[in-house]
C-alpha cells in the first residue's frame, strides 16, 4: 500500500501494529479493519514487496487441506467484506465456484485471495522490515523501529511507530536436518528445500536421478509432480522417509476436533510435561499426506504397469539418513541407515529435494530489548497465556501477542489456517477488553477431559487491557 505521509516518525499512538503479514497477521489486520465499536489504529508491516504464500509450492493443481471455510474472516465473522465468498463476489466468480462443487480451494487461489486482501486493507505496508522493538516506560507504549525498502531498492527510509500492542506474526523458516546441513552449505549443489521447490523444477527434471527426503504433504506432492513429469520406464525417483509408513492425514471428523478452540484450551491447562509428549505423537494429524494424493500417486505409479515392467521408482520409508556429502562432478551421496532392519547403505544421487519441514523462526532477534522481561517455561521456551500473550514483567502493560509461535502452549492447532479467524478474534476481544466477535462456547462433540478446565491465568500477568474508550 502507498506510505502515508503521516507514517513517518509519526507522534500518533496506535492500538496495534503487526509485524509480519502472512495469513495469521492477514487475518488480524481484516478484523481488526473491520472490528464493531471504536475504530483502531492499527499497521502491520511486511518487509516483502508483496503478499505471497508458499509460492514454491504453489504446484499445479494443489489444494488446501483445509475447507474454503477457513478463510481469514469467516469462521468469526461471516458478514466481513473480506471473506473468501466477498472474494469471489467481487471478481464475479460466485457461480463458477458454486458449480465447480469444491470444498478445498486450489493453492493458488487461496494466495491470490490472501493478496487482493492485503492490496485492499489500508494498514497494510510491505517493504518496511522492522528493525528493533523498544518499551517506552515513560509514556507506557511500544516504539517499533522500521527501515522502508522502496521499489527500485535504491532509496531507503526509516521511521518509527508508537504502539500501545504489538501482535507478531513471523512465520516459520525452512527447516534442514542436522545431517543435510553439508549439503545446502555446498555452493551450487542441487539441493533445494522443499519451499523452493517451484524456482527449481526445470534443473531438477533435467537431472539424471533425482532423490525427494520427506514424507509429509509438500514431500507428496513434490513426488507426484515429478514422477507425472519423468519418461515411463526412466523416471529415476528415490522417496526417503524417516517415518514408518507414508501415512495418511488423520481427517475423520472426530479427529479433526483436535482443531477447535475446545482442544486447544484443554490442552493449554495441561501441564508442560504433557503438552511436551502429546505434541510428536500427534505427528499424523498435521504431518500426514492427503488421502486423495496418495491415491493419485498409487494410480500414476500403476497406469506405468500397464504395458508390462515396474517404474523406476523407490519408495522407502524408516529410511534416516547419517550422513550426506558431495561427490565428484557434483554427484551427491547419502548414507542411509534403516531403523527397524538395522541396515545401511550408500545411494548416490544428483539432485535431492529436502521435504523435511519449518520451523517456528526465534521471537529473540525482534525481541532483544524485551527479553529481559519476557518469563519463560521450564525449556526456556516463552510462557504463552490463554488469549495469545507473551507473560510479560508487570513493568511492561502493553501486550505482545503471537501467533503461530505457540505450538508447545496451544498444541498442533497453532500453524492450521482453521483457527486463524478465531485466533484474531480472541486477540481482538482481549485487546479491547470488550466483545466485538462473540465466540463459541463450545466447538466439539467430544468433551477433552473428565472435569472442565477453567481459563488459567499466569502468576503475575497482568490483567487484560480496560475497554478502549478513545476515538480517532
Amino acid at each position: 500500500m502507498t506510505e502515508p505521509a503521516t507514517h513517518k516518525n509519526t507522534h500518533r499512538i496506535h492500538d496495534l501494529t503487526g509485524i509480519g503479514l502472512g495469513p495469521f497477521n492477514l487475518s488480524l489486520a481484516a478484523l481488526a479493519h473491520h472490528t464493531p465499536g471504536p475504530p483502531l489504529t492499527t499497521a502491520f508491516y511486511e518487509q516483502r514487496p508483496a503478499f505471497h504464500w508458499h509460492p514454491g509450492l504453489l504446484i499445479d493443481g494443489a489444494t488446501l487441506q483445509v475447507p474454503f471455510l477457513a478463510d481469514l474472516t469467516t469462521l468469526a465473522d461471516p458478514t466481513s467484506p473480506w471473506t473468501f465468498l466477498n472474494y469471489l463476489r467481487t471478481h464475479d466468480r460466485l457461480y463458477p465456484f458454486y458449480f465447480a462443487e469444491q470444498f478445498h480451494i486450489h493453492r493458488a487461489e487461496y494466495d491470490a485471495y490472501c493478496r487482493w486482501v492485503s492490496e485492499q486493507l489500508p494498514t497494510t505496508h510491505f517493504n518496511h522490515h522492522v528493525d528493533a522493538i523498544h518499551w517506552n516506560p515513560d509514556h507506557s507504549h511500544f516504539d517499533v523501529d522500521w527501515t522502508r525498502t522502496h521499489p527500485d531498492n535504491t532509496t531507503r527510509t526509516t521511521g518509527r511507530t508508537h504502539t500501545r500492542n504489538i501482535a507478531l506474526g513471523i512465520g516459520t523458516a525452512p527447516f534442514v536436518p542436522e545431517p543435510l546441513r553439508p549439503l545446502t552449505d555446498t555452493p551450487h549443489l542441487p539441493v533445494i528445500h522443499s519451499a523452493d521447490y517451484l524456482d527449481h523444477r526445470e534443473q531438477l527434471l533435467r537431472a539424471g536421478h533425482i532423490t525427494v527426503i520427506g514424507s509429509g504433504q509438500s514431500g507428496a506432492e513434490i513426488f507426484l509432480d515429478l514422477l507425472r513429469a519423468r519418461p515411463h520406464g526412466t523416471e529415476r525417483i528415490h522417496w526417503l522417509a524417516r517415518t514408518q509408513a507414508f501415512a495418511p492425514m488423520e481427517y475423520s471428523k472426530l479427529g479433526l476436533e483436535h482443531f477447535t478452540p475446545d482442544y486447544t484450551r484443554y490442552f493449554h491447562a495441561l501441564p508442560e510435561d504433557v503438552r511436551d509428549t502429546l505434541v510428536p505423537q500427534q505427528w499424523q494429524l498435521h504431518k500426514g499426506i492427503d488421502t486423495d494424493t496418495i491415491a493419485a500417486i498409487h494410480d500414476e505409479l500403476y497406469r506405468r504397469t500397464l504395458h508390462g515392467g515396474w517404474p523406476d521408482a523407490t519408495l522407502t520409508p524408516g529410511v534416516t539418513v547419517r550422513t550426506a556429502g558431495r561427490l565428484t562432478g557434483n554427484r551427491i551421496e547419502l548414507h542411509l541407515e534403516h531403523t527397524q532392519q538395522n541396515t545401511r547403505t550408500t545411494l548416490t544421487t544428483d539432485a535431492v529435494v529436502l521435504a523435511t519441514g519449518y520451523r517456528e523462526r526465534p521471537l529473540g532477534t525482534l525481541l532483544t530489548h524485551i527479553t529481559p522481561h519476557l518469563r519463560r517455561d521450564d525449556h526456556g521456551r516463552p510462557r504463552i497465556d490463554t488469549h495469545f500473550r507473551l507473560d510479560l514483567d508487570p513493568a511492561i502493560t502493553g501486550n505482545i501477542y503471537v501467533q503461530n509461535a505457540e505450538r508447545h502452549t496451544h498444541g498442533v492447532g497453532a500453524p492450521d489456517l482453521g483457527l486463524a479467524a478465531w485466533r484474531s478474534a480472541t486477540i481482538l476481544n482481549n485487546l479491547t477488553g470488550t466483545n466485538p466477535y462473540p465466540l463459541p462456547q463450545r466447538t466439539a462433540f467430544t468433551t477433552f477431559g473428565l472435569t472442565p478446565h477453567p481459563t488459567p491465568r499466569i502468576p503475575g500477568q497482568h490483567r487484560p487491557r480496560t475497554p478502549l474508550t478513545h476515538h480517532h
